[in-house]
Protein backbone atom coordinates (compact mmCIF):
# COMPACT_ATOMS: atom_id res chain seq x y z
CA UNK A 1 0.00 0.00 0.00
CA UNK A 2 2.17 3.48 -1.42
CA UNK A 3 2.12 6.30 1.37
CA UNK A 4 0.89 9.12 1.56
CA UNK A 5 4.53 10.94 0.48
CA UNK A 6 5.51 8.18 -2.06
CA UNK A 7 2.80 9.73 -4.33
CA UNK A 8 3.55 13.12 -3.24
CA UNK A 9 7.45 12.86 -4.19
CA UNK A 10 5.83 11.03 -7.83
CA UNK A 11 4.15 14.28 -8.36
CA UNK A 12 7.43 15.96 -8.30
CA UNK A 13 9.00 13.58 -10.66
CA UNK A 14 5.73 14.74 -13.22
CA UNK A 15 6.16 18.28 -12.02
CA UNK A 16 9.87 18.66 -13.05
CA UNK A 17 9.67 16.81 -16.07
CA UNK A 18 6.16 18.15 -17.68
CA UNK A 19 4.66 21.10 -15.84
CA UNK A 20 4.02 23.74 -18.00
CA UNK A 21 4.79 21.98 -21.18
CA UNK A 22 2.27 21.31 -23.90
CA UNK A 23 1.09 17.67 -24.64
CA UNK A 24 2.66 16.87 -28.45
CA UNK A 25 0.65 13.29 -27.66
CA UNK A 26 -0.59 11.26 -25.41
CA UNK A 27 -1.46 7.37 -24.99
CA UNK A 28 -4.22 5.82 -22.94
CA UNK A 29 -4.06 1.91 -22.34
CA UNK A 30 -7.32 1.70 -20.62
CA UNK A 31 -10.51 0.88 -22.22
CA UNK A 32 -12.40 4.34 -20.99
CA UNK A 33 -10.07 6.56 -22.35
CA UNK A 34 -8.79 4.78 -25.21
CA UNK A 35 -9.79 7.38 -28.36
CA UNK A 36 -8.94 10.03 -26.16
CA UNK A 37 -6.39 13.08 -27.21
CA UNK A 38 -4.80 15.60 -25.52
CA UNK A 39 -2.29 16.88 -27.73
CA UNK A 40 -2.57 20.90 -27.19
CA UNK A 41 -3.18 20.68 -23.68
CA UNK A 42 -0.69 21.99 -21.21
CA UNK A 43 0.40 20.28 -17.66
CA UNK A 44 -0.79 23.38 -15.63
CA UNK A 45 -0.11 21.51 -11.94
CA UNK A 46 1.28 17.49 -10.85
CA UNK A 47 -0.56 17.66 -7.10
CA UNK A 48 -1.47 15.22 -4.84
CA UNK A 49 -4.40 14.66 -2.42
CA UNK A 50 -3.46 11.72 -0.03
CA UNK A 51 -2.72 8.41 -2.24
CA UNK A 52 -4.49 10.22 -5.21
CA UNK A 53 -2.23 11.76 -8.00
CA UNK A 54 -3.95 15.15 -10.01
CA UNK A 55 -2.39 16.00 -13.19
CA UNK A 56 -4.52 19.28 -13.82
CA UNK A 57 -4.56 20.41 -17.91
CA UNK A 58 -5.45 23.40 -19.39
CA UNK A 59 -6.20 24.37 -23.34
CA UNK A 60 -7.24 28.11 -24.10
CA UNK A 61 -11.09 28.30 -24.67
CA UNK A 62 -11.38 24.92 -22.46
CA UNK A 63 -12.78 24.65 -19.32
CA UNK A 64 -9.79 22.69 -17.19
CA UNK A 65 -9.39 19.30 -16.98
CA UNK A 66 -7.77 16.59 -14.11
CA UNK A 67 -5.86 13.25 -15.37
CA UNK A 68 -6.74 11.43 -11.99
CA UNK A 69 -4.74 8.32 -11.26
CA UNK A 70 -4.22 5.98 -8.02
CA UNK A 71 -1.06 4.11 -7.67
CA UNK A 72 -2.68 1.25 -4.91
CA UNK A 73 0.29 -1.08 -4.28
CA UNK A 74 2.03 -1.40 -7.48
CA UNK A 75 1.18 1.44 -9.46
CA UNK A 76 4.08 4.30 -10.28
CA UNK A 77 4.96 6.80 -13.27
CA UNK A 78 8.16 7.50 -14.88
CA UNK A 79 9.87 10.27 -16.68
CA UNK A 80 11.94 9.94 -19.90
CA UNK A 81 14.05 12.12 -22.43
CA UNK A 82 12.73 11.93 -25.55
CA UNK A 83 13.87 8.43 -27.64
CA UNK A 84 14.46 7.30 -24.43
CA UNK A 85 14.17 4.00 -23.53
CA UNK A 86 11.42 3.06 -21.14
CA UNK A 87 12.37 0.83 -18.84
CA UNK A 88 10.24 1.50 -15.73
CA UNK A 89 8.03 -1.59 -16.11
CA UNK A 90 6.92 -3.91 -18.56
CA UNK A 91 5.85 -2.83 -21.38
CA UNK A 92 2.14 -4.32 -21.53
CA UNK A 93 2.01 -2.76 -17.68
CA UNK A 94 1.72 0.79 -19.34
CA UNK A 95 -1.24 2.57 -19.24
CA UNK A 96 -0.36 6.33 -19.76
CA UNK A 97 1.86 8.19 -22.17
CA UNK A 98 1.84 11.73 -22.17
CA UNK A 99 4.33 13.34 -24.38
CA UNK A 100 6.09 16.68 -24.64
CA UNK A 101 8.89 18.38 -26.98
CA UNK A 102 11.22 17.88 -23.89
CA UNK A 103 9.97 14.69 -22.13
CA UNK A 104 7.76 11.82 -22.13
CA UNK A 105 5.76 10.90 -18.84
CA UNK A 106 4.52 6.77 -18.81
CA UNK A 107 2.13 5.82 -16.29
CA UNK A 108 2.65 2.10 -15.35
CA UNK A 109 -0.40 -0.06 -13.82
CA UNK A 110 -2.49 2.82 -12.61
CA UNK A 111 -5.48 2.32 -10.97
CA UNK A 112 -8.68 4.55 -10.88
CA UNK A 113 -7.80 6.45 -14.12
CA UNK A 114 -10.09 9.05 -15.05
CA UNK A 115 -10.29 12.30 -16.53
CA UNK A 116 -12.34 14.90 -15.60
CA UNK A 117 -13.49 18.83 -15.65
CA UNK A 118 -10.80 20.20 -12.30
CA UNK A 119 -14.27 21.57 -11.04
CA UNK A 120 -15.13 17.96 -10.79
CA UNK A 121 -12.24 16.81 -8.33
CA UNK A 122 -14.19 17.35 -5.23
CA UNK A 123 -17.29 15.05 -6.43
CA UNK A 124 -13.96 12.56 -6.85
CA UNK A 125 -12.05 12.88 -3.79
CA UNK A 126 -14.81 15.06 -1.41
CA UNK A 127 -14.82 11.96 0.74
CA UNK A 128 -11.37 11.93 1.62
CA UNK A 129 -10.14 13.23 5.20
CA UNK A 130 -7.78 15.80 5.87
CA UNK A 131 -4.28 15.33 3.61
CA UNK A 132 -1.27 15.06 5.88
CA UNK A 133 0.65 16.52 3.23
CA UNK A 134 -1.81 19.07 2.13
CA UNK A 135 -1.32 22.87 2.78
CA UNK A 136 -4.53 22.66 4.76
CA UNK A 137 -3.81 19.74 6.95
CA UNK A 138 -6.69 20.08 9.79
CA UNK A 139 -5.25 17.66 12.92
CA UNK A 140 -8.38 18.33 14.61
CA UNK A 141 -10.54 17.68 11.97
CA UNK A 142 -8.47 14.20 11.32
CA UNK A 143 -9.16 13.30 15.41
CA UNK A 144 -12.90 14.07 14.74
CA UNK A 145 -13.42 12.24 11.97
CA UNK A 146 -11.44 8.84 13.90
CA UNK A 147 -13.18 9.77 16.98
CA UNK A 148 -16.88 9.71 15.37
CA UNK A 149 -16.40 5.53 15.18
CA UNK A 150 -15.04 4.58 18.87
CA UNK A 151 -15.57 0.85 18.13
CA UNK A 152 -12.99 0.54 15.22
CA UNK A 153 -9.33 -0.13 15.77
CA UNK A 154 -6.81 2.09 15.63
CA UNK A 155 -4.98 0.26 12.86
CA UNK A 156 -7.84 0.33 10.59
CA UNK A 157 -8.53 4.20 11.67
CA UNK A 158 -5.75 5.15 10.63
CA UNK A 159 -5.80 3.50 7.32
CA UNK A 160 -9.22 4.56 6.78
CA UNK A 161 -8.66 7.33 3.62
CA UNK A 162 -12.28 9.11 5.05
CA UNK A 163 -10.70 10.24 7.98
CA UNK A 164 -7.31 11.41 7.22
CA UNK A 165 -5.50 10.68 3.47
CA UNK A 166 -1.86 9.44 3.48
CA UNK A 167 -1.37 6.66 5.99
CA UNK A 168 -0.13 3.55 4.21
CA UNK A 169 0.38 0.11 5.88
CA UNK A 170 4.27 1.59 6.45
CA UNK A 171 3.23 4.85 8.53
CA UNK A 172 0.30 3.22 10.73
CA UNK A 173 2.64 0.26 11.83
CA UNK A 174 5.60 2.36 12.83
CA UNK A 175 2.84 5.16 14.51
CA UNK A 176 1.23 2.34 16.75
CA UNK A 177 4.55 1.08 17.94
CA UNK A 178 6.06 4.50 18.70
CA UNK A 179 2.64 5.23 20.63
CA UNK A 180 3.30 2.33 22.17
CA UNK A 181 -0.46 0.95 21.06
CA UNK A 182 -1.77 -2.17 20.18
CA UNK A 183 -2.55 -2.39 16.69
CA UNK A 184 -6.62 -3.68 17.55
CA UNK A 185 -7.41 -0.97 20.31
CA UNK A 186 -10.78 0.49 19.67
CA UNK A 187 -10.48 4.35 19.07
CA UNK A 188 -12.43 4.42 22.27
CA UNK A 189 -9.60 3.25 24.02
CA UNK A 190 -6.52 5.13 22.88
CA UNK A 191 -5.97 8.09 25.53
CA UNK A 192 -4.52 10.33 23.30
CA UNK A 193 -6.22 10.59 19.87
CA UNK A 194 -4.31 13.93 18.99
CA UNK A 195 -1.25 12.74 19.78
CA UNK A 196 -1.00 9.62 17.46
CA UNK A 197 -2.26 11.87 14.82
CA UNK A 198 -0.03 14.31 15.23
CA UNK A 199 3.22 11.77 14.94
CA UNK A 200 1.96 10.14 11.86
CA UNK A 201 1.62 13.41 10.17
CA UNK A 202 5.02 14.35 11.21
CA UNK A 203 6.62 10.67 10.25
CA UNK A 204 4.94 11.12 6.86
CA UNK A 205 6.19 14.72 6.68
CA UNK A 206 9.26 14.03 7.20
CA UNK A 207 9.87 11.68 4.50
CA UNK A 208 9.02 14.27 1.93
CA UNK A 209 11.16 14.54 -1.27
CA UNK A 210 13.15 11.33 -0.53
CA UNK A 211 12.75 7.72 -1.61
CA UNK A 212 14.11 5.75 1.30
CA UNK A 213 11.60 5.92 4.26
CA UNK A 214 12.41 6.10 7.75
CA UNK A 215 11.10 6.66 10.70
CA UNK A 216 14.47 5.59 13.37
CA UNK A 217 16.12 8.44 11.97
CA UNK A 218 18.31 5.82 9.57
CA UNK A 219 18.85 6.04 6.06
CA UNK A 220 21.24 2.72 6.68
CA UNK A 221 19.60 -0.71 5.09
CA UNK A 222 18.30 -2.44 7.43
CA UNK A 223 17.83 0.49 10.00
CA UNK A 224 15.01 2.44 8.61
CA UNK A 225 11.75 1.16 10.73
CA UNK A 226 10.76 0.10 14.27
CA UNK A 227 8.45 -2.82 13.55
CA UNK A 228 7.91 -2.36 9.78
CA UNK A 229 8.97 -5.26 7.44
CA UNK A 230 10.84 -6.77 10.33
CA UNK A 231 8.67 -10.21 11.23
CA UNK A 232 10.73 -12.18 13.59
CA UNK A 233 13.48 -10.00 14.06
CA UNK A 234 14.16 -8.51 17.64
CA UNK A 235 12.41 -5.65 18.65
CA UNK A 236 14.77 -2.67 19.21
CA UNK A 237 13.61 -1.70 22.36
CA UNK A 238 13.24 -4.93 24.46
CA UNK A 239 14.45 -7.66 22.18
CA UNK A 240 11.04 -9.46 21.51
CA UNK A 241 10.45 -10.82 17.89
CA UNK A 242 8.48 -8.82 15.70
CA UNK A 243 4.62 -10.26 15.13
CA UNK A 244 3.68 -10.00 11.73
CA UNK A 245 -0.77 -10.18 10.92
CA UNK A 246 -1.65 -10.37 7.49
CA UNK A 247 -5.28 -10.10 5.89
CA UNK A 248 -5.54 -9.09 2.24
CA UNK A 249 -3.22 -5.52 1.40
CA UNK A 250 -3.78 -4.98 5.37
CA UNK A 251 -0.50 -6.39 6.58
CA UNK A 252 0.39 -5.19 10.36
CA UNK A 253 3.58 -5.18 12.18
CA UNK A 254 3.82 -5.03 15.80
CA UNK A 255 6.00 -5.76 19.06
CA UNK A 256 4.07 -8.31 21.67
CA UNK A 257 5.92 -6.60 24.57
CA UNK A 258 5.60 -2.76 23.50
CA UNK A 259 2.56 -2.70 22.47
CA UNK A 260 0.50 -4.94 24.76
CA UNK A 261 -2.89 -5.35 24.45
CA UNK A 262 -4.80 -3.36 27.34
CA UNK A 263 -5.39 -5.38 30.78
CA UNK A 264 -3.15 -8.25 29.29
Amino acid sequence: MPEGDTVWNTARVIERAIAGEVLTGSDFRVPQLATTDLSGWTVAESASRGKHLLLRLTREGDKPLTLHSHLRMDGAWRAYKPGERWTGRPAHLIRVVLKTARAVAVGYHLHEVALLPTADEERLLGHLGPDLLGADWDEAEAVRRIAAHPDTTIAEALLDQRNLAGVGNLYKAETLFLRGLWPWTPVAEVEDLYGTVALAQKLVASNRGRWTQTTTGSLRRGETSFVYGRRAQPCRRCGAAIQKDEKGERITYWCPRCQMKSGA
